[in-house]
């Protein structure tokens, strides 16, 4: 009788992978890495000995080249989360400031009509708005 096939569960979190996740990933990925190399090595071996010439470099230069490449994919690091780890940068900033309008204190709430500035709030004018002299 088949298995029933486990379905993957939904994150609901934007956290990273658990490391030993992401360790084991990158040791799958040198293992594979690391048998493709010894299959080209074994191939120019065989091309080598049955005298195919040039073709032997072929497999060579992979069987050479792809331990480093091997190396630097399991040293670099834990992997990017895939699906929108970037955000672009928003700064937060304040509103831009606004010179109050005449009939506005400058925290935003409005004069009375017997208030205006330069007429209440000057003391000893008792509310006059010009002088007498």
């Amino acid at each position: 009788m088949p298995r029933p096939r486990r379905e993957q569960a939904q994150l609901v979190t934007e956290a990273r992978r658990p490391l030993s996740e992401d360790i084991r990933y990158r040791e799958r990925r040198y293992l594979i890495m690391m048998g493709i190399r010894l299959v080209c090595f074994v191939i120019a071996v065989v091309l080598f000995v049955n005298g195919f010439g040039w073709l032997t470099a072929i497999p060579a230069v992979g069987a050479i080249a792809i331990p480093y490449f091997a190396v630097v994919f399991a040293n670099g690091g834990r992997e990017p989360g895939g699906r929108g780890r970037f955000q672009a940068y928003e700064p937060n900033l304040p509103q831009r400031f606004e010179a109050p309008s005449r009939g506005q204190r400058p925290d935003g709430i409005a004069y009375t009509d017997a208030a205006r500035p330069g007429e209440a709030d000057i003391p000893g004018t008792n509310g006059a708005s010009e002088r007498s002299g």
